[in-house]
């Protein structure tokens, strides 16, 4: 029989297995541009509900153990493959639902109902990725008969590496790469640190301590240190406080988040089923705690004492405070909660990285931009925060990214408003879709016309090769500059401005009318500047070719052509 414990125990096993492979898991990427890589995003969202498990009692049950782990990993799954892993767990979950302990057949159980939960929330599942991993493992499991639950699990394994080791055949990209799936590989290294607790070993151990898999209310208490103006006695509301409150039944976070706000700021409260994530700064923590379990059990706690962080940030100096932005990146949450305005119909929030480009996008409206984008993948709790930090009765997200839509999806789940998500792939589409909008339309059919106008945008792309590949009938060497035209990589070469200027030429049609150019980050506005003189002169007078220095990281140029 597995108990709570046992089950507790062995995710935090999984999700320290797969952070010390997570580099491996991540160089099974074969597209050469630079992403959000698998391994990193599987393991910033299982080491997620490791940080939750890890405050549970021995007693617990499987039902609570899973139910911490599913919530945890739903607030923070990052990129497509983070949200699948997810949603795995999820199912998971349900299926261990008021259990005090768990056999073989539950297992079975929880092992199908993880992956039609992952299959119904990918709108064309792709055969030979880690949805097949997981399919093929359960479906063995279910068809065995096994009742010892260490049988079971030996399994699983063997039938996973299986479908892990036919992926090269269901895909040939990874056949000509001569590698296997990395979300499947991702899968396997979860399901490999669970098994060494299932079998009665310890805990695998983590090789390393990383600010990666916190949540963004962890992050959200740092921010104070920002402002190299501030004194320390300028924070009034000078203790940090975190807590999860275990609800009781009927119970709203509303009263509460309300309560907070009263007695403190920063307040960042997150809300699903079972768990209320409550973060707030203020000046007496043990009131906010006293009101707060008036609403259910608590736990997870965590109070700092912000005016010794920041006399100790600042005997760190700015080197240390660099490193642990890059570091914590798209963890961060700058928002504060509002709530909803009665008379305010919409609201935006898009994810973009780069100071250009979130300036572009709150001039077009967006009252939240979330830092992130490609190599960025903000996590579902980042884009809640931030739809809630929007007064608006109903939210219209833009992700502007494929890896970023699912976790932009799953926020619609933990909000406490109305989410829209938009399934804008690129920055142009998201900046066409949002100047379609009409205040004065249904939200149903700005949904429609706003998506049909991002879909009228061709995207292009010139970015670096992230490591050598051959992909889409091209040899790649890392660090050759790369011009991609949606998706689909069409120009090879060293300058990055006659790469720009073939892009954008090849890209235009007879009835183009508009070429927006977006600098990156690595881009001088000089470069730049010349740039849209080439572009500009060759495509003729009838083309317009507007520059915006947007900023982003990756891409020295983004190209919409409309």
């Amino acid at each position: 029989m597995i108990t709570g414990k046992i089950l507790r125990d062995a995710i935090i096993s999984g999700a320290n297995n797969i952070s010390n492979q997570r580099s491996r898991v991540d160089e099974l990427n074969v597209f050469p541009v630079p992403d959000g890589d698998t391994g990193t995003n599987m393991s910033m969202t299982v080491s997620a509900a490791a940080l939750e498990l890890a405050n549970l009692p021995d007693d617990c049950t499987v039902a609570e153990a899973s139910k911490t782990a599913a919530s945890a990993m739903l607030r923070g799954a990052r990129g497509n493959s983070g949200v699948i892993t997810s949603l795995l767990f999820r199912g998971l979950s349900k299926a261990l639902e008021g259990k005090i302990e768990a056999d073989a057949k539950d297992l079975i159980v929880a092992l199908e109902q993880g992956v039609q939960a992952a299959y119904k929330a990918v709108m064309k599942p792709t055969e030979g990725t880690m949805l097949t991993v997981a399919r093929v493992a359960s479906e063995a499991a279910s068809a065995s008969g096994l009742e010892d639950v260490n049988e079971l699990w030996t399994l699983v394994l063997k039938a996973a590496q299986e479908a892990l080791d036919n992926t090269p055949n269901q895909l040939p990209v990874l056949k000509k790469a001569g590698v296997v799936d990395a979300g499947g590989q991702g899968v396997l290294v979860i399901f490999e640190g669970m098994d060494q607790v299932f079998k009665g070993g310890e805990i695998i151990a983590s090789q390393e301590q990383t600010n990666s898999a916190k949540l963004s209310s962890d992050a959200a208490g740092k921010g104070v240190f920002t402002d190299e103006l501030m004194r320390v006695e300028d924070i009034i509301n000078g203790y940090c406080t975190q807590f999860l409150v275990n609800k009781n039944p009927g119970v709203s976070s509303d009263k509460l988040r309300a309560f907070c706000e009263s007695n403190g700021d920063s307040v960042v409260v997150i809300e699903d089923d079972d768990v209320i994530n409550c973060h707030v700064h203020t000046a007496d923590p043990g009131k906010i705690l006293s009101h707060a379990i008036q609403y259910g059990y608590l736990t997870n706690f965590k109070i700092e004492n912000m005016h010794e962080q920041f006399l100790a940030k600042q005997a760190q100096g700015k080197g240390l405070e660099k490193q642990k932005e890059a570091e914590q990146t798209a963890s961060d949450s700058p928002f504060v909660y509002a709530a909803v305005n009665p008379e305010q119909e919409y609201g935006f929030v898009a994810v973009a990285a780069g100071a250009g480009l979130q300036a572009v996008f709150q001039d077009l409206g967006a009252e939240a931009v979330v830092s992130g984008g490609q190599t960025m993948n903000p996590s579902t709790q980042d884009i809640v925060a931030a739809v809630q930090s929007v007064p608006a009765k109903t939210v219209f997200v833009l992700p502007n990214n494929k890896n970023i839509i699912m976790a932009a999806e799953q926020a619609q789940k933990l909000a406490d408003r109305r989410v829209v998500v938009l399934p804008t792939r690129t920055v142009p589409q998201g900046m066409t879709a949002m100047l379609s909008f009409d205040p004065d339309a249904t939200v149903d059919a700005n949904t429609i016309n706003m998506m049909q106008a991002a879909e009228q945008v061709n995207t292009g792309l010139v970015t670096f090769a992230a490591r050598n590949s051959d992909f889409d009938g091209h040899k790649i060497k890392k660090g050759e500059i790369m011009g991609m035209e949606n998706g689909k990589i069409v120009h090879l070469g060293n300058d990055i401005g006659k790469i720009t200027y073939r892009l954008a030429r090849g890209m235009v049609k007879k009835d183009t009318s508009f070429v927006t150019l977006i600098s990156g980050c690595d881009v001088s506005e000089e470069e730049a500047q010349r740039t849209l003189e080439l572009v500009q002169s060759k495509l003729g007078d009838h083309v317009e070719v507007t520059l915006i220095h947007g900023g982003q990281p990756v891409y020295y140029y983004m190209i919409g052509v409309e």
